[in-house]
């Protein structure tokens, strides 16, 4: 096999076993697990390998069947493309791991097949978004990944699961919308779809339709925005990831609201000119949604009772973070929000599936019902603690690296008003996090808690691993910080 091909193959071999997954269900059930597991391996390891081809010899061009655009599909393989190709395979491997056994406990063992076909539909659609190159492929890979987000959460088959799919599928019918008028009017005013054709074009016709333009790019940011839970267009995300199973929870907050994210940094630092974007308010709009998103958000997390619901809020907050680093349009605050992507999705993913591990041991929801976790669960709850001080920016954990490049960014855009955003909003993520910590470890196990069942290998590996990686990129982050570092210096041509 030709690494040429590697960047498409690494979003075909899921979709094509995806549509194979019922078939194995139906006949060779056995083969589902497996067959999940070595889809999104090739894909991870296909993504490691495109990663140090682009570091040595820099970001290249995929077309299928050897069209050149404008007329044939485009991926384009660049830094930012393969780190979120890592991401979110790596991430995506272990979610699916916990979930194979946690699973059992929360769907039915006949839904298990279309789970994992789901799953991989949705890992090919954010892998697609990640890499391609046109305004087409985007939208269809939106779609998909839609449909399929909203399909794991309402298979959990509860009143409060379909309801909360029904409220994301609105909201993200909406989203859509909004998206596919933007893509109509780009196609309008340039004649073309791929995104460096359509980068040329406006900036031809920035001066004839710039009223045009700007309507388009309104309507891009209101459709990501929704589908990323960008304050104040957030409401679904509450319901939908604290009613899901724990590994829906932690792969909606820890990489599909991300994945969209992605997709915005990649329209306003790529398609959309420069100097349109620094003529209008957008940068600025952006700051501020994020500021609401990261205080609001935490002061909602505050008031929660129910562990899952708490998380939830969380990631409205965490997710200010990644579009107050685009916003602030420096090279180190683009370097912190990039990064906060896959520190976020190590933590956040972790500690939904700690939590859903308290869950399947205990059936216990209620933050106050937790005490003494810690001492008859002691690696989850480690876990857990893990994940919380990375949330809270303690130092040797990797949300302290992300938060210091932001903070470095609002002193480089001078803009300290926003470094003290990150710092209240620390604090605050301290307030409903370190309670919590300390009645695990220093209270006294009762009821249900003082006796859990055990964890199977399959939920507490994928714990230990998340735990281990907060903590080594956060200790060395060198490698790391490089590849996002060059992923910002081409996004803002340097």
């Amino acid at each position: 096999m030709s690494s040429t091909h590697l960047p498409v193959l690494v979003v075909v071999v899921p979709l094509f076993f995806a549509y194979l997954m019922p078939l194995f269900a139906r006949w060779r059930k056995k083969w589902c697990l497996p067959v999940t597991l070595g889809a999104i391996t090739f894909s991870l390891f296909s993504s490691l390998y495109m990663a140090q081809q682009v570091m040595a010899s820099g970001p290249f061009h995929y077309r299928m069947g050897d069209w050149p655009p404008p007329w044939g599909i485009e991926f384009y393989i660049d830094h930012l493309a393969v780190f979120m190709g890592i991401t979110l395979t790596g991430v995506g491997l272990l979610i699916i791991i916990y979930g194979s056994k946690d699973l059992l406990h929360e769907i039915k063992e006949s839904l298990m097949g279309w789970y994992y076909t789901l799953y991989l539909l949705l890992m090919a659609s954010m892998l697609g978004m990640a890499f391609t190159n046109d305004f087409f492929n985007l939208f269809v890979f939106i779609e998909i990944c839609a449909i399929a987000s909203c399909a794991i959460i309402s298979i959990k088959d509860k009143r409060e699961c379909i309801e909360a799919a029904f409220k994301y599928l609105v909201l993200s019918a909406v989203g859509s919308g909004c998206i596919l008028l933007a893509i109509a009017m780009v196609y309008m005013i340039t004649g073309h779809l791929n995104f460096n054709f359509v980068a040329e074009g406006l900036q031809t016709a920035m001066s004839v339709y710039p009223k045009n333009i700007l309507v388009a790019l309104a309507l891009l940011m209101v459709g990501l925005g929704v589908k990323a839970a960008l304050f104040p267009l957030h409401v679904w995300l509450p319901d939908a990831h604290s009613s899901a199973p724990s590994p829906s929870s932690a792969v909606l907050s820890g990489l599909v609201i991300k994945i969209y994210a992605v997709a915005m940094i990649k329209l306003l630092y790529r398609v959309f000119p420069a100097d349109f974007v620094g003529m209008i308010p957008v940068m600025n709009m952006l700051l501020w949604m994020a500021t609401f998103a990261i205080i609001v958000g935490s002061m909602f997390a505050i008031v929660q009772e129910d562990i899952k619901k708490m998380l939830a809020y969380s990631s409205i907050a965490q997710i200010g973070y990644v579009f107050l680093g685009v916003g602030l349009m420096s090279q180190n605050g683009l370097i912190g929000g990039i990064l906060h992507i896959i520190n976020h999705a190590m933590m956040k993913s972790m500690l939904f599936l700690a939590a859903g591990a308290f869950i399947y041991a205990t059936g216990v929801r209620k933050l106050s019902d937790l005490k003494g976790i810690g001492h008859t669960m002691p690696v989850a709850a480690t876990a857990f603690t893990i994940g919380s001080m990375a949330m809270v920016g303690i130092p040797a954990t990797n949300g302290f690296i992300s938060k210091w490049y932001l903070a470095l960014g609002t002193l480089d855009a001078n803009k300290p008003l926003f470094a003290a955003v990150i710092l209240v909003s620390s604090l605050l993520n301290g307030v409903y996090y370190l309670p919590i910590i300390v009645n695990a470890f220093f209270a006294k196990p009762e009821g249900r808690v003082a006796e859990p069942e055990r964890l199977p290998v399959q939920m507490t590996v994928p714990l230990v691993v998340l735990g281990f990686g907060c903590l080594f990129f956060g200790v060395f982050p060198s490698r790391l910080v490089e590849l996002v570092t060059r992923a910002a210096q081409v996004l803002r041509g340097f």
